[in-house]
């Protein structure tokens, strides 16, 4: 490998463009030698925005260079499994967008390809909850809370309130995948490490707006992904976790919130945590130590994990599989109207 790892970028949107692309720019080890789009005039002004030496309209040529170590799947959903597959088999290293895939079959494909071919493959984790996540894996571990009861995750938007409003990007199953709704795969991302797998899951979800157009202007279409959806998982270690998440909901708090028999924890979704234990008066702050501090630092655990400096990545594609398996059983509890057993065969 050359003395930097040299990146090619496979769709470059918004999230791409905000972080990713600005921080490894600035990263030490790491240069972005070509980024494809979906279009040569998109990439061109990507890579005239960022520096880019080489844009291009074909990702499978920017897999055909030989000055391209390692590739960034920036697209959405459903693209991941063709582009990720692609990589691993050009023998590039691969860093996936945050939802692996638009279904668990595509993510064990994703994973065992990786597992075959012994490149480096990670996931960038979502930024949710960031600053307090490890912290708040200590508390649980170190019984702040004693044996966990019940936990509640809490998402709310009014992306979809308007009912004469088109189609929003996130309700389109073409690109995101019908298990795919909301911020459920990136609660499920956050509280994972803290509790674990389900054993089983049961999940409700709502369409408000049946029928949207397309886009502005455009033909009516049916909405296939839900305004809204609650999931009870039953946990593999006792706990029952409730996610209620709304796209058709005004002034909500999104929050975490932890109840134990010792204590509670309260973990907004923009900082501020909060506990109390028994004895205590009510919630309090709680100052998150500097040593668990877990500030965003995706693309340097990436030139870490390709140069061998590091075994396992935050976000692992295994990771992804587990993460994509909790919202399999969740879409298919939605269309059964039942319990769904984990794992799934």
């Amino acid at each position: 490998m050359a003395a930097n790892v040299r990146l090619g970028i496979i769709g470059a949107g918004g999230f791409t463009r905000r972080r990713l692309l600005p921080n490894f720019l600035a990263a030490d080890g790491i240069e972005v030698v070509a980024v494809a789009n979906r279009t040569l005039a998109s990439a061109e002004r990507v890579a005239s925005e960022f520096s880019i030496p080489h844009p291009m309209g074909d990702w499978r040529a920017l897999l055909a260079r030989d000055d391209v170590d390692a590739v960034l799947v920036g697209t959405e959903p459903y693209f991941h499994h063709e582009a990720v597959i692609g990589a691993l088999e050009a023998g590039k290293h691969v860093l996936c967008q945050t939802r692996m895939a638009a279904s668990l079959a595509e993510a064990r494909a994703m994973h065992a390809k990786a597992e075959a071919t012994g490149l480096k493959a990670m996931l960038v984790p979502s930024a949710s909850f960031l600053g307090v996540r490890r912290y708040v894996k200590h508390l649980l571990d170190t019984d702040y809370v004693g044996a966990v009861r019940q936990a509640f995750g809490y998402y709310f938007v009014s992306n979809y309130i308007e009912a004469g409003a088109p189609l929003h990007r996130r309700q389109d199953h073409r690109t995101f995948g019908v298990i795919n709704p909301l911020h459920t795969g990136i609660y499920w991302d956050v509280l994972r490490p803290w509790f674990g797998d389900p054993r089983r899951v049961l999940a409700w979800g709502g369409t408000f707006t049946p029928r949207r157009a397309e886009s502005p202007g455009g033909p009516q279409i049916a909405v296939e992904m839900p305004d809204a959806v609650t999931v009870v998982a039953e946990m593999a270690g006792g706990p029952v976790v409730t996610c209620v998440q709304s796209g058709a909901a005004l002034f909500g708090e999104d929050r975490i919130e932890i109840f134990g028999e010792e204590g509670t924890l309260v973990v907004p979704l923009h900082g501020g945590l909060m506990g109390a234990r028994k004895g205590d008066e009510a919630l309090a702050a709680l100052e998150v130590p500097p040593e668990y501090d877990d500030s965003w630092a995706v693309e340097e655990e990436f030139v870490r994990l390709v140069r061998g400096e590091i075994d396992r990545p935050e976000l692992s594609f295994a990771d992804g599989v587990k993460n994509i398996e909790v919202l399999e059983a969740t879409h298919r509890s939605m269309t059964e109207e039942c319990w769904v057993d984990l794992p799934l065969p």
